[in-house]
Formats: structure tokens, sequence, C-alpha cells
């Protein structure tokens, strides 16, 4: 069904409705009105404004101009009052001879102009006349019928806010284009329009900001995502992905800015609270990471990878067992984490249990076999448990993971060292010396040569 069908049969039930004089009336600004009242000190202010013009611009025909004029000022009025901060009135002040032919701008995005015709007179008659400029420079025409001639005595205007119509719609043969009050849509549906428009924009602006936030475009991504942000205030996605991008660029407080942002339009955004608990995380606010990542488990009891960054913390802040805890509690979510299991092995070693660290860092490389940090891990496990052969075989399957890997060739030298294969030792630990000076690790590179030396005296 087409998006306007429904408002076309609104409009025809108002059409009735108006016939019988039974509006809906709301005083409320922002929120929708069919019918707008409009009497004392706000009637003399427009008045005046109307009066000033005059003065300003001094017409031929004074009486004709100030009635042309309030008659648009009074359509403006019933704007205002049912958009309320969603559209911005073109300053008069500023514009030379009047609004070019703009009449408001959406407060998001001032290229979306609105055009308000007012006219007075039988609804079923008069016909609002719109020429070919206006339309060319604004996205909507707005109707206004106003029930009363309009004068300078005049105590009080009832207007009805009649209906609108997208200007892709109005279809004309000359210079301007008259339409009638059956062929607007109905009023009620001008806000959601008018945010439509914003919408495929900001989606426009979504889309890009994801392609370069791809392409780690990091600078252009912001640029996309503050602009999704001036039309869409409340985009807690275009927040949440802004925060990623100030990380990349090292803002992480910008990042945790975005993200609380997130928060507060959505209370529930689980991925902004674990991404600035990773930004707390990371400017030493140990309490704020454990804070957020909580949070998250609240929201959701089977957030892995919240458990993984809280164990991380944990662990850094001595907590071991309450690492190993936060690290099998994702593992129970998902047995495949291999990460957790990585880390259960490095908390378990450091509590002393080698044998529980072998069989984590081994299940991990079950998981992922080119796990080389695994291998190299439980190497160190197995040369505390004495078996030196076991540590042997994991550094040498590093090392074909990683042929780079300077402390697994240092370390399996020193096996082969114990082991008495003292050709072996010095040939690992002359690859290790050629790595460190390769990397630029003049001290390593040292201590190593130190010790080919000390085994060939």
């Amino acid at each position: 069904m087409d998006w306007t069908t429904p408002l076309k049969a609104q409009q025809t039930d108002f059409i009735q409705r108006l016939k019988s004089a039974k509006l809906l009336r709301c005083d409320e600004k922002g929120q929708h009105s069919e019918l707008t009242v409009i009497s004392g000190q706000r009637l003399d202010q427009l008045r005046d404004f109307c009066w000033d013009m005059v003065k300003k611009y001094k017409p031929t025909d004074p009486k004709n101009y100030f009635i042309n004029n309030m008659k648009g000022k009074l359509g403006e009025e019933v704007v205002k009052s049912r958009l309320a901060d969603f559209v911005t009135e073109v300053d008069y002040e500023k514009r030379v001879g009047g609004d070019g032919k703009v009449d408001f701008t959406l407060t998001s995005d001032s290229s979306i102009g609105i055009q308000v015709k007012a006219r007075n007179g039988n609804f079923d008659k008069i016909q609002w006349s719109i020429s070919r400029e206006e339309i060319e420079k604004n996205a909507v025409l707005v109707c206004i019928l106003i029930q009363e001639e309009v004068s300078e005595a005049q105590a009080e205007y009832n207007l009805i806010l009649a209906g609108f119509l997208p200007t892709n719609m109005i279809k004309f043969a000359t210079s301007k284009a008259l339409v009638g009050i059956d062929e607007l849509l109905y009023s009620g549906g001008l806000r959601s329009y008018l945010e439509s428009l914003t919408s495929s924009e900001a989606d426009e602006y979504m889309r890009l900001g994801y392609e370069c936030l791809k392409k780690e475009d990091y600078q252009d991504a912001f640029g996309y995502y503050t602009q999704v942000l001036q039309l869409k205030p409340n985009n807690e996605d275009a927040y949440f992905n802004r925060g990623i991008v100030r990380s990349a660029l090292g803002d992480k407080q910008g990042a945790i800015d975005d993200y609380t942002q997130a928060i507060n339009i959505d209370p529930n955004y689980v991925n902004a609270y674990l991404n600035r608990g990773l930004a707390h995380y990371y400017l030493g606010d140990n309490q704020g990471a454990i804070d957020d990542y909580t949070q998250a488990i609240n929201i959701d009891p089977n957030y892995f990878k919240a458990y993984l960054n809280r164990g991380v913390i944990r662990d850094d802040l001595g907590d071991k067992q309450g690492a190993i805890e936060d690290y099998t509690q994702a593992i129970n979510i998902d047995p495949n984490y291999v990460n957790a299991y990585f880390n259960r092995g490095i908390a378990r070693y450091h509590l002393g249990d080698k044998q529980g660290a072998i069989d984590d860092y081994t299940e991990a490389i079950n998981i992922d076999p080119n796990y080389v940090n695994a291998y190299f891990n439980r190497g160190v496990a197995r040369f505390d448990l004495g078996d030196k052969q076991g540590e042997i075989e994991d550094y040498t399957q590093a090392i074909k993971i990683d042929p780079n890997f300077a402390l697994a060739y240092f370390n399996r030298g020193n096996a082969h060292s114990e082991l008495g294969d003292k050709q072996a030792a010095i040939k690992d630990f002359q690859t290790a010396a050629n790595i460190y000076k390769k990397e630029g690790k003049e001290t390593d590179y040292q201590d190593t040569i130190e010790k080919i030396r000390n085994m060939t005296k």
C-alpha cells in the first residue's frame, strides 16, 4: 500500500468533520491540532510585525500589503505551534525583500524547506497557489485555512491546518499550480513525512560511515556519523559507531562520551556498556570498566565477552580466582571461546596450577590449531613441570606458525641446552639474536649473544 493512501482516507474524513465543525484542538505546542486559535498579545505581536514590514518597504498599497503579510504570518504561526523546535523559521530581518520563497527549514537540515500558504474563504471552493520557484525550493507545501476575514480590527482568528502536500507530487502546467483541499494529505502525517526526509539522508550517512569504518578511514567516518547526529540527535547507533571511531583515533574520553550518549538514549544498549568499559580500562579506570561489564552482564547474562573482559581486569588487579570464575562463565556460555581458555590458562598458571594451565592451553589449541601464544605458554608450563621434550615440541610448533618468534627460539635453545644438545641450543640462540637485531631490540640481542659466548668458551 502506498504511504499516501491512509493519509488520503484521513483527509476525506477530515473534510467531512470540517463541514460539521467537529475538529481536533490541542493548545499544547508541538502537538498535532487541526484547529489553532490566535488572539490577544500573540495576535498583537503579529500585527505589529506586519505594520513594521509596511513601514520598512513602503508599498504603494499599504493596506493590501498588510493583509497579505498578515495571512502569511497567521499561517506560519500555525506551523510554529504544531511543529515547534522541529522547524526553524526564516529570519525576515536577515533577508532583504522577504523570505526567499522558503518559510521554514528543518532544524536538523536547513536544506529541507517548507512553504506555508494561508487563504480565507469557503474550504470547498478556495485553492492555494504555489509558484514553480516555491516548488523547486521547498520539500513540502502546508496549507492553512483562515476562517475569518483578515483585517487590522479582527480580535481572534480560527486557523485550520487544512493539509500538506510534498512538492514532488504537485503538477503544474504554467508558472504556478493551484491545489484544493481534497488534493491535500491529512495534516496529522506532516511531521512523520518530514522525519522520513531526514531519515533517508541519515541512513545514507550511516551507510557511508560504516563503509569508512570498515576501511579504517576514521576521519571520514567521524564526519559521517556526526552528520547523522545533526539530522537525528537521538540515534544511539550513530553515537555508538562514532565512539568506536573516536577510540580508534585515540580519543578514549571522547569515545566514553559517545557511548554514554548511546546508553542515555537506550539504557539497555549492551554493546555500548562493553565498549565504554574497554575505554575506561584503557584510561586506567579499572573500577569504571568493571562496573560497565557488570551492567552489560546484568542486561544480558549470556554476554560472554563481558565476562572475558571483566576477567581480564580482575586478573590485572590480582584477583586471579575472580578472573578464573569469569573466564569459566564465558566458557560455559560459549565452549569454543578460545580466548577464555587461553586467559584462564594464564590465571591458573599464576596461581601455581601448572597442569590446569596446560589443560586450558591444550583446549585453546584444539579450537584454534594456529594459536601461536597457546603453544608458547604451554611450553613454558611444561618446562615448569620438567617436561623438556614436550616443551621443545610446543616451541617448535610456535615457530612453525611464526618463524620470527624470537622468544620461542630462545626458550627452545634453553631446553636444548638443559638436555645437553649444545649445538641445537646455539643454533636457536643465534636465530633468536638475529631476529632481535632485525627488530631493533638491542638489549635482548646483546643478552642472547652473551649466552652464545658463554656456551662456546
